[in-house]
């Protein structure tokens, strides 16, 4: 995939937001440097702890509080019930931008499983830049997480679009991986008429009917190329869709700047996430991208 000078704006069209929307909270329609609208939605996040000594101003104005980007799971959106408890418990340390990645709910296009959702993710991170957060850490989970890391090996610090701390969670380390049972259902999912219609109508997610040419990154080789962004990578013990060698194979490619937490009652990505386990989340991606600027 060719990464275009055009992602370097995320281009937004200002909509209501569905449901009661106070002034700390806006949704928006981004536009991705290939032209597809993403469904994104922007919370200023709760204030801060009085002991935490960072200055603020409003939502639309520079800050020093750090800015959670969340990149959901295949078949998730902005508006599922497990990337709202996400966004929830990460509000409590910073500003929290979560979107649908294309072909997933309100957004346009169809899913690429991974390959073209780096620019979705491009342009939620330019857009948590637009509106003055200096700093920006990457969550993601499951095919989010993969997308995480890919982003920000593509994208130099130059471009302000890698952002300064990265989190995978459930992540594989290497495609096509048919080893478990829910692997091997997603991949009929995703590669035969048969799924992609299952999916289309009853997970709500559209897939792009045409496969990888060429192959994108894999997450394991994006691992490799993030370095000096702090990567932290997390996966459960119990994880039935990639067992631990792709967490500790990426935590390897990573080196002295990855660090793995193996997690051992924990299954597979947000809605094995506890509550505890992303308010640690939120502390090391906080600390990580900077409190301060």
């Amino acid at each position: 995939m060719t990464l275009s000078p055009a992602g370097r704006v995320a281009r937004s069209t200002p909509r209501p937001h569905s449901g009661t929307a106070g002034p700390a909270r806006r949704r928006t329609l981004l536009r991705t440097s290939d032209g597809v609208p993403i469904d994104a939605v922007y919370e200023s996040g709760a204030a801060a702890h009085e002991s935490d000594g960072i200055a603020r101003t409003g939502p639309t104005g520079p800050s020093a509080r750090p800015a959670f980007v969340v990149a959901h799971g295949f078949t998730g959106d902005a508006d599922r019930p497990h990337v709202r408890r996400v966004a929830g418990v990460l509000a409590s340390y910073g500003a929290v931008v979560t979107f649908s990645f294309r072909g997933h709910g309100a957004s346009g296009g169809r899913s690429t499983v991974g390959d073209r959702e780096v620019r979705d993710l491009a342009a939620a991170v330019a857009w948590a830049r637009e509106l003055g957060h200096r700093r920006v850490a990457t969550v993601g989970f499951s095919m989010g997480g993969s997308v995480v890391l890919r982003q920000a090996a593509l994208y130099d610090r130059d471009s302000g679009l890698r952002p300064d701390a990265v989190v995978s969670v459930s992540a594989p380390a290497r495609w096509y991986y048919r080893g478990t049972a829910p692997m091997r259902r997603l991949h009929w999912l995703v590669t035969r008429p048969g799924g992609r219609l299952v999916s289309r109508y009853g997970l709500r997610t559209r897939v792009h009917h045409r496969g990888w040419d060429p192959v994108p990154l894999s997450p394991v080789g994006a691992a490799a190329r993030i370095a000096p962004t702090p990567l932290l990578v997390v996966h459960g013990e119990q994880d039935a869709y990639f067992p631990v060698d792709h967490p500790r194979m990426l935590a390897a490619a990573a080196g002295d700047h990855g660090e793995l937490w193996l997690e051992p009652a924990m299954g597979h990505a947000e809605h094995a996430a506890t509550d505890a386990l992303l308010r640690r989340i939120g502390d090391w991606a906080a600390a990580r991208a900077g409190r301060s600027g």
